[in-house]
């Protein structure tokens, strides 16, 4: 496995070294392809890695790999170290996976753009900064990862650097992330304090055992929960991910898919050791899951730009592994992680279809009607559609109901809260995906979708392929865990994150047979009020505060952002300007009057001098003849 894992992290940095290096020697289209090739050959490293564990003993399918130590300070090391196992396989599956679909999409997509070179470049680092997060060794690998996947988003949201908006937005999320980050970051301090190592194994011992108390276990644990609720955009430090949309639509893909979102999940499956215990800090991730489903389901019934509704759903699908996660599925997170990132992937990239179809269109208002003239981007939503309501037999259908069985099957008050929760947000995740379904592609033509009959085709090939492949996958990948019939992905993932909680096969089959119901109730109501002409939501109070995000973002600019401005604006006024500024001055005042009092003694004549020199020496000859 080392070989594979070695190619796999190191493709796409390579990749994007070439493409920086090379800058201009290189055409647009030869950066594309380079990039593409790059995240593919990554790809295979991690098909490698996987044959090599594959067939081993599952209790030998954990490897280890340190390059050399790379930072020490007195007793606490860490080295530059890959964990290879069965989450970290899946992780890097997924990631170069998708994540190469995504990149070949772009060729298309990008062409004729000004700064191909730079937009693949940051697509190659992207990658590899995830890579790092999910195969680092120890958690300050873990930390690096985390921070310049922030800072590869933060690239490529604001990739259209000539658009306030897009500039904004990467600022946003960076910033709402640096609070994430820089919990977690204060978390890992407080593990180095009281134990001396960032090593998982060690950690996660301290946790175990009894080394810590239940205050620092409790203080880490939330720590790197606040890490994980802002990268996957959870609710309170969800504000960001709706704005990341002004970045291109292939970004929009890989963020909301494969990498970025995704890291928060396979951070609280990797640790979980710590979270176990700390269990009340667990069932804060469970209870944030459902509240952050339940409110990204109703905002996104009144949205209008069609990348928003599909960033909403994001926002809940996550919620839902985090729900997993939260009472212990983790096998059934990580399952809904990979289901999730085939169909999500597969309605960004095809959404996508549509926008350059519609030279740049994204409000749903001003389409419909596109079914006839893009017969393939209309089949290829329609599957990703049903595989996010979970309808039989596609990938959502299998994952999204086994976590709500295991919420069935977790019991008591809270398991009897996230599963009824979970079944209300099926209900609006058929309301709202086929709310958009319907207004793209049924109906009669609005807007720029009346000129769609003119367009010949729906796009380039390297556009088309990866959409159909993506199709596919969302169709079958959810056939690893058939109930009480064929289970490779949890058994597979068991040897690195023994699940809390087992579903039996009937709570299930009735879980699935309760959620079906309501996401085909979904469908129904939503066809209804498309064929009446209405909104699910109708004008009014209610509507108001949907459209507004439930006020979040005003309120965190009432009680942060005006009140941080305040104080900046203060401390220049009252420190800035007469401490810091005002003093500089007087240093350069004074340095001048000190120059000028100085150049007045340069006379120019030969006897003023000679005086001087003959007074210094007779001071220096008397000070001489004292001090002896």
């Amino acid at each position: 496995m080392v070989f594979g894992s070695w190619l796999c992290l190191l493709a796409p940095l390579a990749g994007f070294l070439a493409i920086l290096l090379l800058g201009t020697r290189i055409t647009r289209r030869q950066a594309g392809a380079l990039s593409t090739f790059a995240v593919f050959a990554g790809f295979a490293g991690a098909v490698i890695a996987f044959v090599d564990a594959w067939g081993r003993d599952a209790h030998d399918r954990v490897e280890v790999t340190t390059a050399w130590t790379w930072l020490q300070a007195g007793d606490f090391q860490a080295g530059l170290t890959l964990l290879v196992d069965p989450l970290s396989l899946v992780m890097m599956l997924v990631v170069t996976g998708i994540g190469g679909l995504i990149v070949l999409y772009s060729n298309g997509y990008m062409a004729g753009s000004d700064e191909e070179r730079r937009y693949f470049a940051y697509m190659s680092f992207f990658v590899f900064a995830m890579l790092m997060l999910v195969m680092g060794g120890n958690l300050l690998l873990l930390l690096v990862g985390w921070g310049l996947v922030g800072l590869a988003s933060y690239l490529l949201i604001g990739f259209d650097h000539h658009r306030p908006a897009a500039v904004a937005a990467a600022k946003k999320a960076f910033v709402v992330n640096t609070i994430g980050d820089a919990a977690m970051a204060l978390a890992l301090f407080l593990a180095i304090a009281k134990i001396g190592s960032l090593d998982y194994g060690t950690v996660f011992s301290a946790a175990e055992d009894g080394v810590l108390s239940d205050t620092v276990v409790t203080l880490l644990a939330l720590g790197l929960l606040a890490g994980a609720v802002a990268k996957s955009a959870q609710i309170p430090l969800h504000t960001w991910l709706p704005d990341a949309m002004e970045g291109p639509t292939p970004v929009s893909a890989l963020i909301h898919a494969a990498t970025m979102v995704t890291a928060g999940v396979y951070l609280i499956c990797r640790t979980h050791p710590i979270f176990e215990a700390a269990p009340d800090i667990q069932h804060l991730a469970a209870l944030l899951g459902l509240a952050t489903l339940l409110v990204a389901g109703l905002v996104a019934l009144v949205q209008w730009d069609i990348k928003r509704v599909i960033a909403y759903s994001t926002m809940s699908q996550i919620g839902y592994m985090f729900l997993g996660a939260g009472i212990g599925a983790y096998g059934f997170a990580m399952f809904h992680l990979v289901t999730h990132a085939f169909f999500k992937a597969l309605l960004f990239l095809a959404a996508g279809l549509v926008i350059h179809h519609l030279d740049g269109e994204q409000d749903i208002r001003k389409m419909g009607g596109l079914r006839r003239f893009m017969p393939y981007t209309h089949a290829t939503f329609l599957v990703g559609s049903l595989a996010l309501v979970g309808i039989p037999i596609f990938a959502g259908f299998w994952s999204k109901d086994a976590i709500l069985a295991s919420a069935l099957a977790y019991g008591g008050s809270l398991g009897w809260v996230l599963y009824v929760g979970g079944l209300i947000g099926t209900l609006l995740t058929g309301l709202y995906t086929f709310r958009l379904y319907f207004r793209v592609f049924h109906g009669e033509p609005a807007g720029k979708a009346r000129e769609a009959a003119a367009h010949h085709g729906e796009g380039a090939r390297s556009m088309l392929v990866p959409v159909g492949v993506l199709a596919v996958g969302s169709t079958v990948v959810g056939l690893l865990a058939i109930p009480g019939v064929w289970e490779p992905f949890e058994t597979w993932l068991e040897p690195a994150v023994e699940p809390l909680v087992h579903p039996s096969t009937g709570e299930e089959w009735l879980t699935s047979l309760v959620a079906v119901v309501l996401g085909v109730l979904g469908i129904l109501l939503a066809r209804r009020a498309f064929t009446a002409g209405r909104e699910l939501v109708p004008d009014g109070a209610v509507r108001d505060t949907l459209e507004h995000k439930l006020w979040f973002d005003e309120l965190y600019d009432a009680v942060v952002s005006r009140p941080a401005q305040l104080v900046a604006l203060l401390l220049r006024d009252r420190v800035e300007a007469p401490v810091v500024h005002g003093g500089l001055d007087e240093v350069a005042e004074g340095t001048l009057r000190g120059a000028a009092i100085t150049g007045s003694a340069q006379t120019g004549l030969l006897r003023t001098y000679a005086l001087a020199f003959t007074v210094a020496v007779a001071v220096l000859t008397l000070v001489f003849l004292v001090t002896r």
